[in-house]
């Protein structure tokens, strides 16, 4: 095994290390509290769901890449390819709005009481079942390209002049528009939240900023106070956004490079670091949830002191 594969095959691992115990453990407070606790706030909810597929991501396409890597066991034969990466690119995806969505929660979540925006509030968490259904439907039809075009990585030198190198597989394409369009509708679906959602950043660090001058202006320059379970909530998902717009934007700029530069495509290389930077933000994601989340830590039994009754009435983000 040369330098190159040892590197690439301990930096998956170590995005699996990190990833899979880590958003196994989200998952596992989650379904505590909502056992113990009757039910799930609408914010916990799109946290677990938002857990659940980053644990797929890390837990499918890096564990898999390891294995393979390594030489344990491989399952990127033409039927593990269109499997591995279909569900890769879904779940993938699926994280990216499941932020948005909860980016949007959160944003309309500082509104004042009895606003159009706490109405819309309000309904986002009545239609948030339907919400999850519409993005299982939008995101796994918009990755039904693996399906048609994967196949493993062999000796033929035809995968090369529309296709797409991935290491064990190839995307191979019947033509340049169709691999182009792919990659468009790729870049488009991951373009589109994330602008969104640091809009929804934006708007929440505003209200953050302002109603610390007001506080500040009533307290008359008195002892400060620790920060509010909203403020918490807020800031979590502030930082959250700050690492998706980081780590899919390393992604997507990657991604428009290897469909504009025609060399690219029969390396690997390329292909690789994009998977680490979208499986980078699955993997830390669960470090950040459990650092800042009071009802996590509490039934992990890492928290140190117990949830007060006012905290419990403010989103845990």
């Amino acid at each position: 095994m040369n330098s190159d594969t040892l590197t690439r095959g301990l930096l998956f691992l170590s995005l699996a290390a990190t990833g899979v115990p880590g958003n196994a453990a989200v998952i596992c407070a989650f379904v505590s509290a909502a056992y113990h606790e009757g039910r799930l706030s609408p914010a916990d909810a799109i946290v677990l769901h938002l857990a659940s597929a980053n644990l797929m991501v890390v837990g499918i396409r890096c564990l898999l890449e390891v294995l393979a890597t390594f030489e344990i066991y491989n399952v990127f034969d033409d039927s593990g390819c269109k499997a591995v990466i279909f569900v890769y690119r879904t779940t993938r995806s699926l994280s990216i709005w499941l932020t948005f969505v909860l980016s949007a929660y959160q944003c309309l979540s500082v509104a004042p009481p009895g606003s159009r925006w706490a109405a819309a509030r309000a309904l986002l968490a009545q239609y948030l079942v339907v919400i999850f259904l519409a993005l299982w439907l939008i995101n796994t039809s918009m990755s039904a390209a693996p399906l048609m075009f994967a196949v493993g990585a062999r000796n033929d030198s035809r995968l090369l002049q529309n296709g797409i190198n991935v290491e064990f597989c190839f995307l191979s394409f019947p033509s340049k528009l169709s691999r182009d369009a792919n990659g468009a509708a790729q870049v488009g679906r991951d373009v589109v939240p994330m602008a969104l959602m640091a809009t929804a950043s934006l708007v929440i660090l505003v209200f953050l900023y302002r109603h610390s001058r007001q506080v500040k202006g009533l307290r008359g320059g008195g002892a400060r106070q620790g920060p509010s379970a909203e403020r918490r909530a807020a800031m979590t998902v502030v930082t959250l956004v700050t690492l998706y717009v980081l780590f899919y934007g390393v992604d997507n700029g990657l991604w428009v490079y290897t469909l504009t530069v025609p060399q690219t495509l029969g390396s690997s290389l390329i292909s690789d670091l994009r998977i680490f930077f979208s499986s980078l933000y699955a993997a830390v994601c669960p470090i950040v949830i459990i650092i800042s989340n009071k009802k996590v830590n509490k039934h992990l039994n890492c928290g140190k002191e117990p949830k007060t009754l006012s905290d419990a009435s403010q989103p845990s983000v």
